[in-house]
């Protein structure tokens, strides 16, 4: 089994031999041990970025199953199902901690008076939550499925069962494993949405967008070594329209929390200018980003990028 370098990006050869089921091995057990090494230090719950790359690390590990799938051949206790379980419980405890501390560093220090006070309340609710979810965190990593969970990739790790597809040349397969990604992101219906369309219709197709990018992100940043500087900056900007929109995405759900934890007709005139102003900056250059997108031309070069692994750019 030939081994890859695991840090930083290395450039690829086109003459190389490595396959489909070499590269699968690598990419699978790297995310398996992003998750796994962080396990103690979620547990001790002193530093939120644990649990966050924790969490990073069972999505990660997930799409890399997606990615790979035509290639490996995994055990029922490795797969897809119950790294999705496990990140939604992590995803769940992330969440708060996220919530949490956007109130108390982004926009408690910007109100006064009676809207601090309401902020508070809400604050203290979500701690309590918080608490809730962090003894799910640590049932879930103390059961005996999680146990089953690090011995089925162990094992795997050690004697990987592939199928015949594994041993093509992954190279080859690039614009195959890509394309279809590709076509999904483009044919989303968020390209179709304006930047002043504020219906709630509009805000869950943006949502929607979001977790495209997210998924784009994650299988594309698995094949940044093969490809040239345009790959990387495309890959780099697909990562920042999903920051953005994730922005957007966590003022409606600071809106419903407001809505949730306070009292009825709760005035919060303050908080609320900040949070549209937070959303007016966010689709500042929306039009201008989805129309770039949406032009034919810029298309047919993203799909042309994907034909031509490992091809420098000119400048």
């Amino acid at each position: 089994m030939k081994k890859l370098k695991e840090k930083g990006i290395q450039p690829v050869s086109l003459e190389t031999s490595l396959t489909f089921g070499d590269y699968a091995h690598s990419m699978i057990e790297k995310q398996y041990h992003s998750v796994v090494k962080r396990e103690r230090k979620v547990l001790a719950d002193e530093d939120p970025e644990h649990l966050h790359q924790m969490r990073v690390g069972s999505r990660r590990l997930r799409t890399a199953l997606q990615v790979f799938a035509a290639a490996i051949v995994l055990p029922d206790a490795a797969s897809q199902k119950r790294i999705g379980a496990l990140a939604r419980v992590l995803g769940g405890l992330r969440d708060l901690d996220v919530q949490i501390a956007d109130l108390q560093t982004v926009y408690r220090p910007q109100v006064e008076g009676d809207e601090k006070a309401a902020l508070d309340e809400v604050i203290q609710s979500l701690q309590k939550k918080r608490r809730q979810a962090y003894v799910e965190v640590e049932e879930t990593l103390g059961r005996s499925r999680y146990r089953d969970f690090k011995t089925a990739y162990e094992t795997w790790l050690a004697q990987p069962q592939f199928t015949s597809l594994a041993e093509l040349p992954i190279y080859a397969l690039l614009p195959e494993l890509l394309g279809p990604l590709l076509s999904e992101l483009l044919l989303h219906p968020g390209w179709l949405i304006a930047a002043d369309d504020s219906s709630t219709a509009a805000n869950h197709t943006l949502h929607d967008l979001r977790k495209a990018f997210k998924h784009v992100r994650y299988q594309t940043e698995f094949f940044t070594p093969f490809y040239g500087k345009s790959f990387q900056t495309w890959v780099a900007e697909i990562k920042l329209l999903q920051e953005q929109l994730g922005k957007l995405q966590d003022s409606h759900v600071l809106q419903d929390l407001l809505t949730t934890h306070l009292p009825k007709h709760t005035q919060l005139p303050t908080l609320q200018n900040k949070i549209q102003q937070t959303r007016f900056n966010v689709l500042s250059d929306w039009d201008a980003t989805r129309q770039h997108y949406l032009d034919p031309e810029f298309r047919r070069q993203l799909h042309q990028m994907l034909l031509e692994p490992n091809i420098a750019d000119e400048n």
